[in-house]
């Protein structure tokens, strides 16, 4: 998943309003480290976009309403053959 960078702009706007003024200076330094820090965590997690979420729950909901289809057709075929 490609991290939207609005959360990490975020995260950074947090930081930077908590960092002491002696370590402003670095801020660029620190800034860039923390994101790094950050991209590489979500990327471990291996979260996934609502976009992305929401199109496989849709084609799980299909492949449930096929696989329920199936069934019906299976049993109906069983049916034919003892009867």
């Amino acid at each position: 998943m490609k991290l939207d960078s609005s959360i990490l702009d975020e995260l950074s706007r947090k930081l930077d309003a908590v960092l002491p003024d002696d370590l402003r200076s670095g801020k660029d330094k620190v800034e860039k480290n923390a994101r790094a820090v950050a991209e590489s965590v979500f990327q471990r997690l291996e979260l996934v976009t609502r976009k992305e979420f929401d199109a496989q729950s849709e084609m799980l909901a299909q492949s449930q309403l096929r696989v329920k289809e199936l069934e019906q057709r299976v049993q109906e075929l069983e049916g034919k053959d003892t009867g």
